[in-house]
């Protein structure tokens, strides 16, 4: 109720009927005739239907935060067979930033100055130089093997990213073509029945006016028949009037 008196614009709600039939197996009922319906185009009609689904809205008891409580809850994420995807899915969920790589082991670093003395610091130190200059062997290996085919890759590479762009281009003719055809055969019918439409919309007047008609003869027909019983009425009278004193005399009339 206070969020009507703040003026907050809330969700259509639909009625209960609607709500059992959009979770049947026939959801969608489509009434309207776009390629021949042109009321929407005129800015006035369209001012009104703009305001009365504003007030609908308005008046509606449902937020935006509820209009997805009709449908089915989301079904719930098990990552027990991939626990490293699933702590990846808590950290997106909880919004926290992602984990830096840790570095530190590519860097030669020396013991510190009070370590100098200490073997064991002399071997880390030592078993991280190893550990470096492997990995900078292996970059080496990897730049030469990028030399010698990383041309021949990078073209094959393009050659499967063009066939999969063609083959999506392709795709995508395809169901262009398909909704063009839909387009054109809702046109044509449309368009089609648009006259037996007019023909049977102007019948629906024409009755609807021989009906008006009807009601007003019959109106007047009525309002005559009343006026000749109050006549006919008024006649009975003065004929029993007449019957009890006798016929009038010269000097009465």
């Amino acid at each position: 109720m206070a969020d009507r008196d703040n003026g907050d614009v809330l969700m259509l709600e639909a009625p209960p009927s609607y709500v059992r039939q959009a979770c049947s197996s026939h959801p969608e009922i489509i009434d309207a005739l776009p390629y021949i319906d042109s009321d929407y185009a005129d800015p006035k009609v369209k001012l009104e239907v703009d305001r009365l689904v504003e007030e609908e809205m308005r008046r509606s008891t449902k937020k935006p935060a509820d209009f997805l409580k009709e449908f089915p809850p989301l079904p719930t994420l098990n990552f027990e067979e991939y626990p490293m995807i699933g702590r990846e899915y808590e950290r997106v969920r909880a919004g926290r930033p992602p984990v830096a790589l840790d570095r530190s082991r590519y860097e030669l670093e020396l013991p510190a100055s009070n370590k100098r003395n200490d073997e064991t610091a002399w071997k880390h130190s030592l078993q991280r130089s190893q550990r470096l200059l492997q990995y900078q062997n292996i970059r080496i290996e990897n730049l030469d093997l990028l030399l010698k085919y990383g041309t021949d890759a990078w073209k094959q590479h393009n050659n499967r990213l063009e066939v999969y762009f063609s083959r999506m281009q392709k795709l995508a003719q395809e169901l262009s073509e398909q909704i063009e055809k839909v387009n054109r055969e809702r046109k044509y019918h449309q368009q089609n029945t648009a006259h037996e439409l007019n023909a049977l919309s102007m019948q629906w007047k024409d009755l609807c006016q021989k009906n008006i008609d009807i009601q007003t003869a019959c109106a007047s027909l009525e309002a005559r028949i009343k006026e000749l019983k109050t006549e006919a009425a008024e006649r009975d009278w003065n004929v029993e009037a007449i019957t009890e004193n006798g016929p009038l005399s010269n000097s009465e009339v």
